[in-house]
């Protein structure tokens, strides 16, 4: 199985954690990421998570995030064909 998470899945941890909802959403992310870390589940990447975490102004998530391209085994880079996309 393969994943793609965007930014708000990677940034979910770091939000306040006493909503519930915000609490089940961390909660499936770390399960995820157990699963990406054991292999059991291919983590997909785009260089839209790089551009939009590029933009965080957190710097201890910035990173916690980036090193997630670690585990990265498909990577979306941006192709001419994208760019001329309506």
């Amino acid at each position: 199985m393969r994943v793609y998470l965007d930014n708000c899945c990677f940034n979910r941890p770091f939000d306040d954690q006493r909503q519930l909802r915000i609490r089940l959403e961390t909660e499936a992310k770390l399960r995820i990421q157990e699963a990406v870390r054991s292999g059991a589940v291919q983590l997909a990447w785009s260089y839209i998570l790089d551009f939009e975490n590029m933009n965080n102004p957190f710097g201890e998530r910035r990173e916690a995030i980036r090193g997630w391209r670690a585990y990265v085994t498909v990577d979306c880079v941006e192709t001419q064909d994208m760019k001329e996309l309506p």
